[in-house]
């Protein structure tokens, strides 16, 4: 590993010398990379499905992490738009494939005047994305997680929930 990769990588990651795998991370480390993961992402890929029975739906998108919920939003005639106003449910994944954070989480539609200034401009400088700009209608998503979970390899998968029913497990 270079000192670049020692510097860019985040606490406990896996190391990509073969001959030296990481230890599985304890709880405590987990969560700690996690909520760095949630804090310095921008993008994430969010899943819906439609409930008439359409199927699931898969989409990269940015967003904005408060500590406690993400801030996402798409145009009102979307796919993602239409199946999150129907069924609040929604699946979120961010990091490569070994490195993984899992959020299921509920939806909740927010217009414009709703959400304010300050957190559409703070959606905004996040992402540099600020859909007030645009002619086509937007539609903020705020997402509530109530279930996460994060693991690297097999050996993480024992205890890689990390919060329920929206709590943050010790």
């Amino acid at each position: 590993m270079t000192t670049a990769d020692a510097t860019t990588k985040p606490a406990g990651t896996a190391s990509t010398d073969a001959s030296a795998p990481a230890a599985p991370r304890d709880r405590a480390q987990r969560q700690r990379d996690t909520r760095a993961k949630l804090e310095s992402e921008v993008d994430l890929w969010v899943a819906t499905a439609d409930p008439s029975g359409g199927g699931p739906h898969l989409i990269p998108l940015s967003y904005h992490w408060d500590g406690s919920t993400f801030l996402i939003s798409t145009p009102r005639t979307s796919v993602t738009s239409r199946n999150l106003l129907a069924d609040h449910r929604v699946r979120l994944s961010l990091g490569p494939t070994r490195d993984v954070v899992i959020v299921d989480a509920t939806a909740e539609p927010v217009d414009l005047g709703e959400l304010g200034s300050e957190a559409a401009g703070a959606f905004a400088a996040r992402t540099g994305f600020d859909p007030r700009t645009l002619d086509t209608l937007y539609q903020y998503f705020r997402l509530r997680p109530h279930r996460i979970q994060a693991w690297r390899e097999a050996d993480e998968l024992p205890g890689r929930t990390l919060m329920r029913d929206g709590n943050w497990l010790d």
